[in-house]
Protein backbone atom coordinates (compact mmCIF):
# COMPACT_ATOMS: atom_id res chain seq x y z
CA UNK A 1 0.00 0.00 0.00
CA UNK A 2 1.29 3.46 -0.93
CA UNK A 3 -0.06 6.40 1.02
CA UNK A 4 0.50 9.94 -0.25
CA UNK A 5 0.56 12.49 2.54
CA UNK A 6 -2.16 15.12 2.44
CA UNK A 7 0.01 17.46 4.51
CA UNK A 8 2.94 18.21 2.13
CA UNK A 9 4.78 20.41 4.62
CA UNK A 10 4.26 17.89 7.43
CA UNK A 11 2.81 20.60 9.66
CA UNK A 12 0.32 18.22 11.28
CA UNK A 13 2.12 14.87 11.22
CA UNK A 14 5.69 13.62 11.18
CA UNK A 15 7.16 11.17 8.65
CA UNK A 16 6.86 8.42 11.25
CA UNK A 17 3.22 9.25 11.86
CA UNK A 18 2.56 9.16 8.12
CA UNK A 19 4.02 5.65 7.96
CA UNK A 20 1.98 4.60 10.99
CA UNK A 21 -1.20 5.82 9.25
CA UNK A 22 -0.27 3.93 6.07
CA UNK A 23 0.51 0.78 8.08
CA UNK A 24 -2.84 1.01 9.86
CA UNK A 25 -4.65 1.09 6.53
CA UNK A 26 -2.64 -1.78 5.05
CA UNK A 27 -4.15 -5.25 4.71
CA UNK A 28 -1.09 -7.12 3.46
CA UNK A 29 1.57 -6.06 6.00
CA UNK A 30 3.33 -3.64 3.64
CA UNK A 31 2.97 0.14 3.58
CA UNK A 32 4.71 3.16 2.07
CA UNK A 33 4.41 6.81 3.05
CA UNK A 34 5.40 9.29 0.34
CA UNK A 35 6.83 12.49 1.79
CA UNK A 36 7.04 15.50 -0.54
CA UNK A 37 10.32 16.70 0.92
CA UNK A 38 13.75 15.35 1.86
CA UNK A 39 13.13 13.05 4.82
CA UNK A 40 16.39 14.06 6.49
CA UNK A 41 14.99 17.57 7.00
CA UNK A 42 12.53 16.18 9.54
CA UNK A 43 14.70 14.80 12.33
CA UNK A 44 12.74 16.12 15.33
CA UNK A 45 15.72 16.94 17.56
CA UNK A 46 17.42 19.10 14.92
CA UNK A 47 15.46 22.16 16.02
CA UNK A 48 16.81 22.07 19.56
CA UNK A 49 20.51 21.29 19.16
CA UNK A 50 23.18 22.79 16.87
CA UNK A 51 24.34 19.74 14.90
CA UNK A 52 23.54 20.38 11.23
CA UNK A 53 24.12 17.59 8.69
CA UNK A 54 26.20 18.24 5.58
CA UNK A 55 23.08 19.05 3.54
CA UNK A 56 22.32 22.03 5.77
CA UNK A 57 25.61 23.68 4.76
CA UNK A 58 24.59 23.74 1.09
CA UNK A 59 22.11 25.69 -0.96
CA UNK A 60 19.56 23.36 -2.49
CA UNK A 61 17.30 23.00 -5.49
CA UNK A 62 14.42 20.69 -6.34
CA UNK A 63 14.57 19.18 -9.82
CA UNK A 64 11.97 17.30 -11.85
CA UNK A 65 14.33 15.38 -14.14
CA UNK A 66 16.89 12.68 -13.41
CA UNK A 67 19.73 15.00 -14.40
CA UNK A 68 20.29 18.72 -14.66
CA UNK A 69 22.89 20.92 -16.38
CA UNK A 70 24.89 23.41 -14.35
CA UNK A 71 27.96 25.61 -14.77
CA UNK A 72 31.27 24.41 -13.35
CA UNK A 73 34.44 26.46 -13.18
CA UNK A 74 37.83 24.84 -12.59
CA UNK A 75 41.16 26.41 -11.81
CA UNK A 76 43.54 26.61 -14.75
CA UNK A 77 46.47 24.28 -14.18
CA UNK A 78 48.63 26.57 -16.28
CA UNK A 79 48.02 29.55 -13.99
CA UNK A 80 50.10 29.50 -10.80
CA UNK A 81 48.42 30.68 -7.60
CA UNK A 82 49.92 34.01 -6.57
CA UNK A 83 49.30 36.59 -3.88
CA UNK A 84 49.42 39.56 -6.25
CA UNK A 85 46.80 42.25 -5.72
CA UNK A 86 45.64 42.66 -9.32
CA UNK A 87 42.61 40.85 -10.74
CA UNK A 88 44.67 39.35 -13.58
CA UNK A 89 46.72 37.43 -10.98
CA UNK A 90 43.68 35.86 -9.29
CA UNK A 91 42.61 32.26 -9.97
CA UNK A 92 39.13 33.26 -11.15
CA UNK A 93 40.60 35.44 -13.89
CA UNK A 94 41.80 32.23 -15.54
CA UNK A 95 38.93 29.85 -14.79
CA UNK A 96 37.04 28.37 -17.72
CA UNK A 97 33.26 27.89 -17.23
CA UNK A 98 31.71 24.82 -18.79
CA UNK A 99 28.29 23.19 -18.76
CA UNK A 100 28.18 19.75 -17.12
CA UNK A 101 25.42 17.48 -15.86
CA UNK A 102 24.64 16.23 -12.39
CA UNK A 103 22.59 13.07 -11.92
CA UNK A 104 20.43 11.88 -9.05
CA UNK A 105 21.13 8.73 -7.07
CA UNK A 106 19.27 6.76 -4.42
CA UNK A 107 20.29 7.51 -0.84
CA UNK A 108 18.54 5.00 1.41
CA UNK A 109 18.81 3.16 4.69
CA UNK A 110 17.26 -0.18 5.68
CA UNK A 111 16.62 -0.93 9.34
CA UNK A 112 15.44 -4.38 10.54
CA UNK A 113 12.90 -4.21 13.37
CA UNK A 114 10.76 -6.72 15.28
CA UNK A 115 7.17 -6.83 14.08
CA UNK A 116 6.05 -5.98 17.62
CA UNK A 117 7.20 -2.38 17.05
CA UNK A 118 5.19 -2.21 13.84
CA UNK A 119 1.97 -3.29 15.52
CA UNK A 120 2.02 -0.27 17.83
CA UNK A 121 1.38 2.92 15.78
CA UNK A 122 2.83 5.29 18.38
CA UNK A 123 5.92 3.14 18.87
CA UNK A 124 6.41 2.77 15.11
CA UNK A 125 6.08 6.52 14.50
CA UNK A 126 8.53 7.42 17.24
CA UNK A 127 11.09 4.83 16.11
CA UNK A 128 10.96 6.13 12.53
CA UNK A 129 11.24 9.79 13.54
CA UNK A 130 14.00 9.37 16.13
CA UNK A 131 16.03 6.39 14.93
CA UNK A 132 15.44 5.65 11.25
CA UNK A 133 15.79 9.28 10.17
CA UNK A 134 19.01 9.78 12.13
CA UNK A 135 20.44 6.69 10.40
CA UNK A 136 19.43 8.17 7.05
CA UNK A 137 21.20 11.43 7.98
CA UNK A 138 24.40 9.44 8.61
CA UNK A 139 24.14 7.63 5.28
CA UNK A 140 23.50 10.92 3.48
CA UNK A 141 26.54 12.51 5.17
CA UNK A 142 28.60 9.54 3.98
CA UNK A 143 27.42 9.88 0.36
CA UNK A 144 27.84 13.66 0.22
CA UNK A 145 31.39 13.41 1.60
CA UNK A 146 32.66 10.18 -0.01
CA UNK A 147 30.45 9.79 -3.06
CA UNK A 148 27.90 7.23 -4.20
CA UNK A 149 28.65 3.71 -5.41
CA UNK A 150 27.24 4.47 -8.88
CA UNK A 151 29.46 7.55 -9.31
CA UNK A 152 26.54 9.97 -9.64
CA UNK A 153 27.88 11.90 -6.62
CA UNK A 154 31.65 12.36 -6.46
CA UNK A 155 31.76 13.39 -2.80
CA UNK A 156 33.19 16.59 -1.34
CA UNK A 157 36.24 14.77 0.05
CA UNK A 158 37.01 13.45 -3.43
CA UNK A 159 36.61 16.60 -5.49
CA UNK A 160 38.98 16.80 -8.47
CA UNK A 161 42.02 18.86 -7.53
CA UNK A 162 40.99 19.20 -3.87
CA UNK A 163 43.82 21.05 -2.15
CA UNK A 164 45.37 19.33 0.88
CA UNK A 165 46.79 21.73 3.46
CA UNK A 166 49.26 20.78 6.18
CA UNK A 167 48.00 21.84 9.60
CA UNK A 168 50.01 23.15 12.53
CA UNK A 169 50.05 22.05 16.14
CA UNK A 170 47.78 24.98 17.08
CA UNK A 171 44.32 23.84 15.98
CA UNK A 172 42.65 27.25 15.92
CA UNK A 173 45.58 28.83 14.07
CA UNK A 174 45.46 26.00 11.51
CA UNK A 175 41.73 26.47 10.92
CA UNK A 176 42.05 30.22 10.47
CA UNK A 177 44.98 29.82 8.04
CA UNK A 178 43.04 27.22 6.04
CA UNK A 179 39.96 29.44 5.92
CA UNK A 180 42.13 32.24 4.57
CA UNK A 181 43.46 29.85 1.91
CA UNK A 182 39.90 29.21 0.73
CA UNK A 183 39.46 32.94 0.31
CA UNK A 184 42.79 33.23 -1.54
CA UNK A 185 41.08 31.13 -4.21
CA UNK A 186 38.18 33.58 -4.49
CA UNK A 187 35.68 31.93 -2.15
CA UNK A 188 34.17 32.98 1.15
CA UNK A 189 34.82 30.26 3.71
CA UNK A 190 31.44 29.70 5.34
CA UNK A 191 31.58 26.23 6.91
CA UNK A 192 33.69 23.39 8.27
CA UNK A 193 33.15 19.62 8.36
CA UNK A 194 35.05 17.85 11.13
CA UNK A 195 35.05 14.75 13.31
CA UNK A 196 33.33 15.05 16.72
CA UNK A 197 36.68 14.69 18.53
CA UNK A 198 38.01 17.73 16.65
CA UNK A 199 34.83 19.66 17.42
CA UNK A 200 35.01 18.98 21.14
CA UNK A 201 38.67 19.92 21.11
CA UNK A 202 37.56 23.33 19.79
CA UNK A 203 34.97 23.51 22.55
CA UNK A 204 37.65 22.78 25.14
CA UNK A 205 39.85 25.51 23.68
CA UNK A 206 37.02 28.03 24.01
CA UNK A 207 37.19 28.71 20.28
CA UNK A 208 33.52 28.37 19.31
CA UNK A 209 32.69 32.07 19.92
CA UNK A 210 35.50 33.00 17.53
CA UNK A 211 34.26 30.54 14.93
CA UNK A 212 30.68 31.80 15.35
CA UNK A 213 31.78 35.43 15.06
CA UNK A 214 33.39 34.60 11.70
CA UNK A 215 30.09 33.19 10.45
CA UNK A 216 31.43 29.64 10.13
CA UNK A 217 28.95 26.79 10.49
CA UNK A 218 30.23 23.43 11.69
CA UNK A 219 29.04 19.96 10.77
CA UNK A 220 30.49 17.30 13.02
CA UNK A 221 30.26 13.78 11.71
CA UNK A 222 32.08 10.46 12.08
CA UNK A 223 32.16 10.26 8.28
CA UNK A 224 35.41 12.27 8.23
CA UNK A 225 38.70 11.24 9.85
CA UNK A 226 39.66 12.93 13.17
CA UNK A 227 42.81 14.40 11.61
CA UNK A 228 40.95 16.03 8.71
CA UNK A 229 38.80 19.15 8.39
CA UNK A 230 37.00 20.10 5.19
CA UNK A 231 36.71 23.85 4.68
CA UNK A 232 35.04 25.68 1.86
CA UNK A 233 32.57 28.05 0.34
CA UNK A 234 29.79 25.50 0.66
CA UNK A 235 26.87 27.67 -0.39
CA UNK A 236 28.46 29.22 -3.47
CA UNK A 237 30.50 26.17 -4.41
CA UNK A 238 27.84 23.46 -4.39
CA UNK A 239 24.10 22.95 -4.94
CA UNK A 240 22.34 19.98 -3.35
CA UNK A 241 19.72 18.53 -5.69
CA UNK A 242 16.58 16.86 -4.35
CA UNK A 243 14.07 14.99 -6.52
CA UNK A 244 10.73 16.77 -6.80
CA UNK A 245 8.84 13.63 -5.74
CA UNK A 246 10.42 13.79 -2.28
CA UNK A 247 11.18 10.64 -0.34
CA UNK A 248 9.54 7.42 0.77
CA UNK A 249 9.38 5.39 3.97
CA UNK A 250 8.42 1.76 3.42
CA UNK A 251 7.47 -0.93 5.92
CA UNK A 252 7.73 -4.60 4.93
CA UNK A 253 6.70 -7.44 7.24
CA UNK A 254 7.51 -11.14 7.14
CA UNK A 255 6.06 -12.93 10.14
CA UNK A 256 7.74 -11.65 13.28
CA UNK A 257 10.41 -9.85 11.28
CA UNK A 258 10.08 -6.50 9.57
CA UNK A 259 12.18 -3.92 7.74
CA UNK A 260 11.83 -0.18 7.38
CA UNK A 261 13.43 1.48 4.36
CA UNK A 262 13.69 5.25 4.07
CA UNK A 263 15.29 7.56 1.55
CA UNK A 264 15.03 9.51 -1.65
CA UNK A 265 16.96 10.63 -4.71
CA UNK A 266 19.75 13.18 -4.28
CA UNK A 267 22.39 14.80 -6.49
CA UNK A 268 25.27 17.23 -6.14
CA UNK A 269 26.20 20.03 -8.53
CA UNK A 270 29.75 21.21 -7.80
CA UNK A 271 30.23 24.66 -9.32
CA UNK A 272 33.60 25.63 -7.81
CA UNK A 273 35.70 22.66 -6.62
CA UNK A 274 38.68 24.95 -6.04
CA UNK A 275 36.74 26.70 -3.26
CA UNK A 276 37.30 23.69 -0.99
CA UNK A 277 40.38 22.58 0.93
CA UNK A 278 41.15 19.60 3.13
CA UNK A 279 43.16 20.48 6.22
CA UNK A 280 45.29 17.56 7.45
CA UNK A 281 46.19 17.97 11.12
CA UNK A 282 49.36 16.77 12.89
CA UNK A 283 48.94 13.59 14.97
CA UNK A 284 48.99 15.37 18.34
CA UNK A 285 46.48 18.10 17.46
CA UNK A 286 43.36 16.04 18.20
CA UNK A 287 43.45 13.72 21.22
CA UNK A 288 42.77 10.01 20.64
CA UNK A 289 39.45 8.47 21.59
CA UNK A 290 38.96 8.10 25.31
CA UNK A 291 39.65 4.62 26.62
CA UNK A 292 36.58 2.47 27.21
CA UNK A 293 36.90 0.40 30.35
CA UNK A 294 35.55 -3.17 30.42
CA UNK A 295 32.19 -3.65 32.10
CA UNK A 296 32.65 -5.18 35.56
CA UNK A 297 31.60 -8.82 35.68
CA UNK A 298 28.05 -9.19 36.91
CA UNK A 299 27.10 -5.54 36.22
CA UNK A 300 23.65 -4.98 34.79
Amino acid sequence: MRYLVDDPELTSRTPGEELAVAAGRSTDGAATAVVRDAITRHFPLAATRPRPPVRDLLKSAIIADESVSFVEERRSAAHPVTRDTEYAATPEAHQQPRAVKAALTDVRVRVPVPAQICRDPALLARFVDHRVIVRLCTVENDVLLHGSADGAITGLLRLPGLRRLRGRTDLVDSLMAAAADVEDQGGSCDALVMHPRTYWRLVGLGALPTVDAAGLRITRTRMIAPDQVLLGDFRAGVTLLDACDGGTITLRRDGELAEIEAGGRVGLAVHLPQHFALLVLPPDTVPPAIQVLPTPEGAA
